[in-house]
């Protein structure tokens, strides 16, 4: 099974780790790690994928900051041009793991959904009844979209 596992901010590390290395561990799975690089800085980067024992990610999307509307836009069209290609040229992948309330969350579940691929979220339910927050928002629209929601609380 092709899963392609989202990181867009430093905590979506944290998270994915372990996921990766329990499919890594099983013929079964083919993860691929996507980093959108919403919250990118290398020294950063280079310390979660060493202390973490996290591969260096498959796919580098390089979407820097911007405003929200700008990092969504940047992450839902190159994710999209990822999940139409495919793991290694393959062709489409058959989970998308999302982590938290990031833009690149929301973006990544979008392009998915909108290819028919099931999207996996991490830390789902979660919720601040904040709706002046973006986080809010994000968490709100991806977990209406997923078809697997995974709490951690």
């Amino acid at each position: 099974m092709e899963v392609a596992c989202v990181v867009g901010a430093r905590p979506n590390f944290m998270k994915v780790a372990p996921l990766l290395r329990a499919m890594r561990g099983r013929p079964e799975f083919t993860p691929t790690l996507i980093h959108t690089g919403q919250h990118y800085d290398a020294n950063l980067s280079d310390v979660f994928f060493e202390q973490l024992d996290m591969p260096r990610p498959d796919v580098h999307l390089e979407v820097g900051s911007g405003s929200h509307a700008v990092q969504t836009a940047r992450v839902l069209e190159r994710m999209e041009e990822v999940l139409l290609t495919g793991p290694r040229g393959s062709g489409s992948y058959d989970w998308l793991v999302v982590v938290g309330d990031v833009n690149s969350t929301l973006a990544a579940t979008l392009a998915a959904a909108k290819l028919h691929i099931p999207v996996a979220h991490v830390e789902a339910g979660l919720r601040s009844f904040d709706r002046t927050r973006p986080e809010e928002i994000n968490r709100i629209m991806t977990d209406s979209v997923a078809e697997l929601l995974l709490v951690s609380e």
